[in-house]
């Protein structure tokens, strides 16, 4: 029996060429929340920080390019991937947290949209397609992918370009430790609405959640960790424990339920595409997703990373690591026609998604 089913058809990405490696930071001077500076030498904080998130290097937007053109050129890459003509894009999602931080500069482009530029960048005319962004945290590419399959099967759309682009090097606080996780990039894919079989290809379920009391501030705006630094400038902040317990309690629930709903166990996944946040963090919710399931040994090469080189881009994370995947640029990770994967992202809000999906 055929089935209208929301089908990636093709992808694309943007790794920025500036290199930022974890020795660049092994000469900062490091403040905590409080504005007293860290006891620990500045080596040790870089050491101990790779030790828990992985990181070693990480990528920062060349000066001349914005959170835009990043999209833009990931987006570009996704549409020729996917061989449509854009002009029949119903529509542009885009998500991101800054908009556009012109380089040494404090205040956000955000008007007009993002969306909106990369729609005029692309040339795309057709007004009928409409281009709008999406503010979710770091799980905001893969709510704009949620939000395309729901407009499919709504018959709403046919067609979307789901785009997540962040800089997020230019809204960093130097002298906060927390600042190495971060960095910048863009990730693309085109969604299709497909009729396919009962084994074919497309989304299986989705799952989403809110959690807005507590767990509200755990990503933050605030001042920068010095001392005597302009506390009119507003730099993004993370209470890094909270968010690591928040993650660990209730995102293997959410990717769990996710899987329930799509019929499938969880012995059949070929892949899990996680928000690269934290590799150490990462590792602990995709084993407490097994056990869930009774299941104490995790599969080998079940989790694609490329946070130890790329860092945490926010919402271009999964697309970026899935047209990697998808383009043989990490070779142990294979995808195969019929595969099924795993999609999940947490971030300020707090949110969290999952998407199950036959490739």
């Amino acid at each position: 029996m055929a089935h209208l089913k929301t089908v990636i058809t093709g992808s694309g990405c943007y790794i920025p060429t500036q290199i930022i490696s974890n020795s660049n930071f092994a000469s900062h001077s490091f403040y905590g929340d409080d504005h007293k500076p860290l006891n620990t030498p500045p080596q040790i904080v870089v050491e101990k920080f790779k030790h828990i998130t992985g990181i070693e290097e990480r990528r920062y937007a060349q000066p001349e390019l914005n959170a835009s053109d990043l999209g833009t050129i990931a987006g570009r890459l996704a549409i020729e991937n996917a061989a449509i003509d854009p002009e029949t894009l119903d529509q542009l999602i885009v998500a991101q947290n800054f908009g556009n931080v012109i380089k040494h500069t404090v205040q956000t482009d955000a008007v007009p949209s993002i969306a909106s530029r990369i729609k005029h960048s692309l040339g795309i005319a057709n007004p009928a397609c409409v281009a709008y962004d999406i503010l979710f945290g770091c799980p905001g590419w893969l709510q704009g992918v949620i939000q395309a399959d729901a407009f499919f099967k709504a018959g709403i759309a046919k067609k979307c370009l789901v785009i997540g682009t962040e800089t997020l090097s230019r809204v960093l606080d130097m002298y906060d430790r927390d600042s190495m996780i971060f960095s910048d990039g863009a990730g693309a894919c085109v969604l299709e609405a497909k009729e396919t079989g009962d084994n074919g290809s497309g989304i299986l379920a989705t799952a989403v959640q809110s959690h807005c009391i507590a767990e509200n501030q755990y990503i933050y705006m605030g001042t920068s960790n010095l001392p005597e630094a302009d506390s009119k400038i507003r730099y993004i902040k993370m209470k890094g424990r909270k968010v690591y317990e928040y993650a660990l309690k209730y995102v293997p629930e959410a990717m769990k339920s996710c899987l329930d709903k799509s019929n499938v166990h969880i012995d059949e996944l070929k892949k899990i595409f996680i928000h690269q946040a934290n590799e150490k963090m990462d590792e602990a919710i995709v084993k407490a997703l097994y056990k869930l399931y009774g299941i104490d040994n995790i599969p080998q090469n079940i989790m694609p990373m490329n946070i130890h080189k790329l860092g945490n881009s926010s919402v271009a994370t999964i697309p970026t690591l899935f047209d990697m995947v998808q383009k043989g640029e990490l070779p142990e990770h294979r995808l195969e026609k019929g595969d099924i994967v795993l999609f999940a992202s947490v971030g300020a809000g707090m949110n969290i998604n999952a998407v199950c999906y036959r490739m």
